[in-house]
């Protein structure tokens, strides 16, 4: 059975108008013939939206029933039933009700997609998974349902609604989105120009990043490999060489000129794994690379220019930033070098050949290491000086040996010399024993003329296959040196990445493994003072120092101090104690250095995160606010207003009973307000830290009618048991009032009619427990502690219930006084708030 088709409405904010264009490709559709059906559609209450579904057959949802309240979902069953051509299903990411097939609308999408039913939905930028925590950072709002980016990038058709911010705003303010007494809250909070305008460029990349994926598979499924400059890709490569820096801060200018544009840098390593670059100054390239925002890549390939050109192709690159050759002229003579081979090769990919300071002056690497040790060499002149002169002692003696026998003795030498000692010791071998042979073995004896001409033939090859195997044993015993050094190197670095990987905090982790893995005392990261920047004379004092981090016994507080300095830029330094490492070994500890660099920065961040959390969360809090109060302080003031100029107004003769209405709704206004004020006041004492307690013995036989008292006519139905010989709490009365106002209104607020909640008490170990009990929707256990943060209401859907300050003020009261607030499921549906309060002679003090 074939897989039915998605498409996709996506939008960078509600009220756009995707629902309304999905309805009308649906209408489109079934004008066509197409057996369309709506599953679900969500009009919200727009005359349009609803008038757009028309004759449309619609499915009935299915009706389920969550802590006594009903919610209607899609009908997946009806759906899959009917089987029809094509269903609109809105609202991709919603989460559906407990008791659902599945969790998430997505997953029912999938599932009628799979029984080969096409559907059409929606969905919102701020909704995808990826970039959820984004917009939460610059619209201030949370959003809880979202759906896998995975998904929508699946769906075949993927349209984006699009709509300036300006215009989304009118049609807000002409009440098309929101009902109107939400319009101004919403104007002023979410539906901000700034919010909009990063919402809908958030929305036109990640729909432009799809189209490129698109465009990738399209070339990857049709073998297209020429370059299509539909987007700019500017690549620079990079030797491992000083010069790297410069290209790609040359390339990085190039990619800035072209809006969006990409930049990518590779490294083209020899396949053979035998490369000559530092891995430090790779590892500090990366580090540039990635803070200019680009990426960096590794590709193996034996043809530089070959394997530089089939990554450019493969990323669909247009212009390609190399340095000139580093090479010097002479060695230009018989190649023709990267550069010039890359441009010749290069086709439609614009190739930038950049100079540098390091250009023409040939490759100053370091000098190519011995292949073997200095005592290995000796012993092969050793075996060279003595070991000939003896062999030829030797063949004198023996009888019947022709010179080929000679020479083939003599080969065998020279090879031997070589295995042990090398090039240099075979060389001397080689010229010494064609000598000896020459003088002892080649008639004319005892002098250096050779009487045959085969003699001198024979003599020749055997200096020719003796330097010959000399210079493959040389070679070979250099690889394998290289090879074990790379092997041990790569060893390291993998030790290394999988400490810094399982440890906590990566800095010391990996200098940790450093000082292990080179036997050191300590080792520790030096960080030159700003002010001696500049001051030869001071770098060297120990005071213009600060140790940032160290491991093992008295690191070193200056580079003077450690046996090894590893300069890692001009303000970081790694100091080595304990015991002076190889020159071989310094390569691979400059790129942990590197590394070590990147951690100080990661930790840094990180701290500044830390930091500026508190800030953020207190900015937040101030944003929630002003959006919360501009409804609610509003409100009361209106009512009370409204009800004052109604009584002063001489057009007006209110009868007695009237009057009394007026002055009650005045009354019941200006409380609500002083309770808000009362809330917000104490809520910013609570997070400045400047509320005052003053604990003594309370009885809750007397707060407990008291609060409800305050709470008016709505709290006359409140059932209360409290036991007689209930033990005083350690509380401050006026604070132990305002918990159970806040948290009793709660209850009532959610109470369903006829069910009014319960207040009940009892003591436990040594603590009191108020229990207020109600009967609503409850609430489900994972968002238990967001009931309990300000400005949170549950729905989070309007602005008229207050704003959300109560629970999170009555637990920090609570908690002021050592006591605890803690909710519960009510058995049989609902919500218990249960209050915890040290009993009266349960005090310390006493």
């Amino acid at each position: 059975m074939p897989r039915g088709e998605l498409r996709i409405y996506l939008g960078a904010a509600p009220g756009v108008g995707k629902t309304y264009a999905m309805l009308e490709e649906a209408r489109r559709r079934a004008a066509r013939g197409t057996d369309v059906v709506v599953g679900l559609v969500e009009t919200h209450g727009r005359p349009h939206t609803a008038a757009m579904i028309g004759d449309l057959p619609v499915l009935p949802r299915r009706t389920l029933r969550h802590r006594g309240t009903e919610f209607t979902e899609l009908d997946l069953d009806a759906v899959l039933a009917r089987r029809p051509e094509l269903v609109v299903v809105d609202e991709l990411a919603h989460t559906n009700v407990p008791g659902s097939r599945h969790g998430k609308r997505w997953q029912d999408v999938q599932e009628l997609l799979d029984a080969g039913i096409s559907v059409l939905s929606t969905v919102n930028i701020q909704h995808l998974e990826s970039i959820n925590d984004v917009v939460a950072r610059i619209t201030g709002t949370t959003q809880r349902e979202t759906v896998p980016d995975a998904v929508v990038r699946a769906a075949g058709q993927v349209e984006l609604v699009d709509m300036t911010p300006e215009a989304l705003r009118r049609r807000m303010a002409h009440g098309n989105i929101y009902r109107p007494d939400r319009v101004d809250a919403a104007l002023g909070n979410y539906f901000r120009v700034g919010n909009l305008t990063a919402l809908r460029e958030l929305a036109l990349l990640w729909l432009a990043d799809k189209v490129d994926d698109q465009l990738d598979r399209y070339r990857e499924q049709q073998g297209i490999s020429a370059t299509w400059e539909a987007r700019e890709r500017v690549v620079v490569a990079l030797t491992g060489g000083p010069e790297g820096e410069t290209l790609i801060r040359r390339a990085a200018r190039i990619a800035a000129r072209s809006k969006g544009a990409d930049l990518l840098a590779v490294h083209v390593a020899r396949n053979d794994g035998l490369t000559g670059v530092d891995p430090a100054q790779l590892a500090r390239q990366r580090v540039l690379v990635e803070s200019l925002g680009g990426s960096y890549h590794q590709v193996l390939g034996g043809d530089v220019p070959a394997a530089l050109l089939d990554f450019a192709r493969g990323v669909n690159a247009t212009q390609l930033v190399l340095g000139a050759s580093r090479r010097g002229r002479f060695a230009q003579l018989f190649a023709r070098g990267v550069g010039v081979t890359t441009t010749a090769r290069s086709g439609a990919i614009d190739v930038h050949l950049v100079t540098h300071p390091q250009a023409g002056r040939g490759r100053r690497g370091a000098g190519m290491p011995a292949a073997l040790s200095r005592r290995r060499r000796l012993l092969g002149f050793a075996l060279a000086g003595l070991g000939l002169p003896l062999l030829t002692l030797l063949l004198s003696v023996l009888p019947d040996l022709t010179l080929t026998n000679d020479i083939l003795i003599f080969l065998a030498a020279v090879v031997g010399v070589a295995l042990v000692g090398g090039l240099w010791p075979a060389l001397v071998a080689a010229l010494g024993g064609s000598l000896l042979l020459n003088w002892f073995f080649t008639p004319p004896y005892r002098t250096l003329t050779i009487a045959e001409a085969d003699n001198l033939l024979a003599l020749g090859v055997f200096v020719a296959v003796a330097v010959a195997v000399s210079g493959v044993v040389d070679v070979a015993a250099r690889r394998t040196r290289e090879a074990a050094r790379a092997a041990a190197d790569a060893q390291t670095l993998a030790t290394v990445a999988g400490s810094v990987l399982r440890g906590e905090r990566p800095l010391p982790a990996l200098l940790d493994r450093l000082r292990e893995t080179f036997a050191l005392r300590a080792v520790s990261v030096l960080e030159l003072d700003p002010d001696a920047r500049g001051r030869p004379g001071r770098t060297h004092e120990e005071a213009a120092w600060r140790r940032v981090a160290s491991v093992g016994v008295d690191p070193a507080g200056s580079p003077g101090a450690g046996e090894t300095i590893v300069p890692v830029d001009e303000r970081l330094t790694v100091v080595l104690s304990g015991r002076r490492l190889e020159a071989a070994d310094r390569r691979i500890v400059e790129a942990f250095a590197a590394q070590a660099a990147v951690a100080l920065r990661q930790e840094r961040l990180a701290e500044e995160a830390a930091t500026a959390r508190p800030l953020a969360e207190a900015d937040r809090l101030r944003t929630a606010l002003l959006a919360a109060v501009s409804h609610d302080l509003r409100t009361p003031l209106a009512s009370a207003k409204a009800a004052v100029s109604s009584l002063r107004s001489p057009d007006v003769e209110f009868d007695p009973e009237d009057r009394a209405e007026l002055l009650a709704t005045a009354d019941e206004s200006l409380d609500r307000l002083g309770r808000l004020v009362a809330n917000l006041l104490d809520m910013s004492r609570l997070q400045a830290g400047a509320l005052g307690v003053t604990r003594t013995a309370v009885g809750l036989e007397d707060a407990v009618p008291l609060a409800l008292d305050e709470l008016g006519p709505a709290a006359a139905d409140v059932r209360t048991d409290i036991p007689a010989d209930l033990p005083a709490v350690d509380a401050d009365p006026g604070l132990l009032e305002r918990v159970l106002v806040n948290v009793v209104a709660n209850a009532l607020r959610h109470s369903p009619p006829g069910r009014p909640p319960t207040i009940t008490a009892s003591t436990h170990a040594g603590q009191v427990e108020l229990r207020v009990v109600d009967t609503g929707p409850g609430i489900p256990e994972d968002r238990w502690e967001h009931v309990f943060l300000p400005f949170q209401r549950l729905g989070d859907r309007d602005n008229r219930t207050g704003v959300g300050l109560g629970l999170a003020l009555s637990r920090g009261l609570a908690e002021a006084m050592g006591g605890s607030i803690t909710p519960e499921t009510t058995p049989g549906g609902g919500l218990t708030m249960v209050l915890r309060l040290p009993a009266a002679d349960e005090r310390p003090d006493r």
